[in-house]
């Protein structure tokens, strides 16, 4: 078998019910071992045979019941994934408008202004475009499901609002036809507009909510560098990246992001390494360390040898991990879609039934009768509540989150949050600032003039590219004396510097500089000992042989992360840390926030796979973290949080995003979760409800008790009151406190 695994974008899918059919229309299609249809991402992943099927035979099935199957876009290809869904969600949100802007005047006349001359001729020539243009789909997508004996919601819509416009239709044109039986011949061209608008607005919004969810990999994708500089032939040339092989010989210069993963052979420099690794200090590299593409080099040139290239390099292979982990995602079937396949053929049938009673049992005329009580049913039953219960409840938990600093990108999201029992985060710039800091100065001489040497130490730090050097400058900003002469400035890799201030010579590095110099006596190593231990980096700092100081710098815990921990814990959570720092720095960050679990040294991969080990044991765990090597773990996680001063791929790869970083808004969140799913709950309820009191009235239950037959006129007004009674409900979830 030549068995291959392609994605291919799918199109006009409204509901979970539409990736069902999409994915039992390709598994049944010979020559597929599997499909699987991601509804978020709007994509379907088939594995088949090509030697029995092809990516056209695919195309043709998916399009027979009326959805489309892109096969000529590359899912690669960020300019034309975006340029898609800009279109689609454009197209989707003019819909909505105008056909809204059309339906106003109907529903204006139909209600206030009915005795207008021809007013019905008025609504049908303004009904027209709205169901044949804006209205389509729902009829193309109804008419290729009958035809394949399936149902949807788009078959009830079609339905209702077809019965209403070509009985509402008949009425205009022959109406002496009811006149003459005694009943006034009533148009109902304001329930079958107002049906598709409704409709056509929820599924704008819906697609809005949706629309992002595949950013993270276009935004992975972008990091790829397009070209770099290889010597061929002893003469240096710019080529793309896709031309690159194994054994070239690259040049990166300062601030350069490396195109492909290999080793330097010559030169040496810092590392921005934070998008891989998360650490927020920069790697020294010299020759015969590995450097990994996409990173960012900070200050010296060097030349490396090309190791992995393609699909091989780790950025594609994260990637690949965040793929697999939004593939892995079920979307999450909402009640009105479950209900939704056996609600749509109960309400067909019951409208038939219905109808045929009062055909054959009912009261002259019963032709009349049988055929507003279809009408009637069909109308009142409409899903147009169904359709509205999560995006409205959504719009205002999504607002009412923006407002404390909390976005949630989806209804999935606030489904899965309030399942939460461990949530996982990630160290550097989440529990921690992310950016090192002076934390203590140490005086190991008390006989010196200490602000003398601050002031040289600080003009020697000026000179330095070392990150660390930075955090020293930031830390003594205070002094401002630029007439300090340095001489003799020496920078010694992976050690430290070396330089002059009038006749005072300076050492300011590690311990092993020192040693080096020779410079430690047993009373000095007293203080490496104390003090070489602790989670910091310790940088010493001697003066003509004699060691004066030592500086500790370390990346510190946020304010709120202590008192984050705690309120999650009162909500009964347990709270683990994955970091790519050292044990000592982890376990001492451990112990100081009250964190239940933590693991340390971990890769991006090693990350994702813990996630999974704690989903394997049935936990529902929350990821959060800030670098994109955090983004195939955030994907993972039954819900991604990201904090909103991290990466871009770690914000688009998480479900929630915590805006100004506070971690004490995880809780609110969850909160948050929690009344925005009890609000979608309680709408989809009175929506059942509404159809399950309307449909028998509907129906003319009524009638042998106190012959009361409901006009569609007024299940058309009760149509629209439940879609309000949905909105209203929403609402209430401003006021509710987080």
């Amino acid at each position: 078998m030549s068995l291959i695994k392609e994605t291919y974008p799918v199109e006009e899918m409204s509901c979970a019910v539409c990736a069902q059919s999409v994915e039992s229309m390709l598994s049944s299609v010979w020559g597929v071992k599997s499909a699987n249809v991601n509804f978020a991402s709007a994509s379907v992943l088939v594995e088949f045979d090509e030697k029995y099927v092809s990516s056209q035979d695919l195309k043709n099935a998916v399009d027979s019941i009326g959805y489309k199957l892109i096969i000529n876009q590359s899912v690669n290809n960020i300019e034309e994934i975006e340029a898609k869904e800009k279109a689609h969600l454009k197209r989707a949100k003019e819909k909505a408008a105008y056909s809204i802007l059309l339906a106003s005047p109907v529903f204006t006349i139909s209600m206030f202004f009915t005795n207008l001359p021809y007013a019905n001729w008025i609504l049908l020539f303004i009904t027209i475009p709205i169901l044949a243009w804006f209205g389509r789909d729902f009829f193309v997508i109804a008419f290729k499901q009958a035809k394949n004996k399936s149902v949807n919601m788009d078959t009830l819509v079609a339905l209702s609002t077809g019965t209403a416009f070509i009985f509402s239709t008949f009425n205009t044109i022959f109406p002496d036809f009811l006149i003459s039986k005694g009943i006034k011949p009533h148009v109902y061209f304001e329930a079958a507009v107002i049906i598709i608008a409704l409709i056509l607005l929820g599924r704008y919004l819906e697609e809005k909510a949706k629309s992002k969810t595949s950013t993270s990999i276009k935004k992975l994708l972008g990091l790829k560098v397009k070209t770099a500089h290889v010597i061929r032939n002893n003469v240096e040339q710019e080529i793309s990246i896709d031309d690159v092989i194994v054994g070239d010989i690259l040049i990166i210069r300062p601030g350069e992001r490396i195109p492909i993963d290999g080793k330097i052979i010559e030169g040496n420099s810092f590392v921005d390494e934070s998008m891989i690794t998360g650490e927020a200090i920069p790697v020294e590299k010299n020759e015969n360390d590995i450097v990994i593409g996409a990173t960012i080099n900070s200050t010296g040139s060097f030349k490396m040898i090309a190791e992995k290239v393609g699909k091989d390099t780790m950025l594609s292979q994260i990637i690949e991990m965040v793929k697999n982990a939004q593939g892995s995602k079920a979307p999450v079937q909402k009640l009105a879609d479950k209900i939704a396949s056996f609600f749509v053929p109960t309400v067909i049938t019951l409208a038939i039934i219905s109808a045929a009673i009062w055909y054959f049992l009912g009261p002259e005329p019963q032709i009349t009768y049988s055929f507003v009580t279809l009408v009637t049913v069909l109308i009142i039953a409409c899903p147009c509540a169904l359709g509205l219960a999560t995006p409205t409840a959504l719009m205002v938990g999504i607002g009412k989150g923006a407002e404390n600093g909390i976005l949630i990108k989806n209804a999935e999201t606030l489904e899965n949050a309030k399942k939460i029992n461990i949530v996982v985060v990630d160290k550097t710039g989440t529990i921690t600032k992310g950016q090192p800091e002076v934390m203590e100065l140490v005086w190991l001489k008390s006989d010196i003039k200490q602000d003398q040497i601050l002031e040289d130490v600080w003009a020697i730090e000026k000179k330095s590219e070392h990150p660390l050097a930075s955090s020293i400058v930031k830390y003594l900003n205070h002094l401002t004396n630029s007439s300090i002469n340095v001489l003799n400035f020496k920078s010694q890799t992976g050690l430290g510097v070396l330089a002059t201030i009038n006749t005072n010579e300076y050492l300011i590095g590690n311990y092993q500089l020192m040693r080096e110099n020779n410079i430690g006596i047993e009373e000095e190593e007293q203080y490496f000992n104390q003090y070489g231990n602790k989670p910091q980096t310790q940088v010493f700092v001697a003066k003509n042989n004699s060691l004066v100081a030592l500086i500790s710098i370390a990346d510190i815990i946020k304010e709120n992360s202590i008192s984050a921990i705690k309120n999650l814990h009162k909500m009964g959570l347990h709270v683990h840390m994955l970091t790519g720092d050292n044990r000592g720095t982890a376990e001492d960050i451990t112990n100081r926030t009250g964190i239940d679990k933590f693991k340390a040294e971990v890769l991006p991969k090693d990350k994702l796979d813990y996630i999974k080990e704690l989903q394997q044991k049935g936990y529902k765990v929350a990821m959060v973290g800030d670098g994109i090597n955090d983004s195939p773990a955030l994907s993972q996680a039954d819900i991604g949080i990201a904090m909103g001063h991290g990466t871009d791929i770690a914000i688009e790869s998480s479900d929630i995003t915590l805006v100004k970083g506070d971690l004490e808004k995880i809780a609110a969140a969850l909160k948050l979760s929690k009344a925005t799913v009890r609000t979608i709950k309680e709408n989809l309820f009175w929506a059942f409800i509404y159809n399950i009191i309307a449909i028998p009235i509907a129906a003319g239950i009524l009638y042998p008790i106190n012959g009361f037959m409901l006009s569609p006129m007024i299940a058309g007004g009760a149509m629209a009151f439940s879609s309000v009674s949905v909105v209203l409900n929403s609402l209430r979830l401003k006021s509710k406190s987080i």
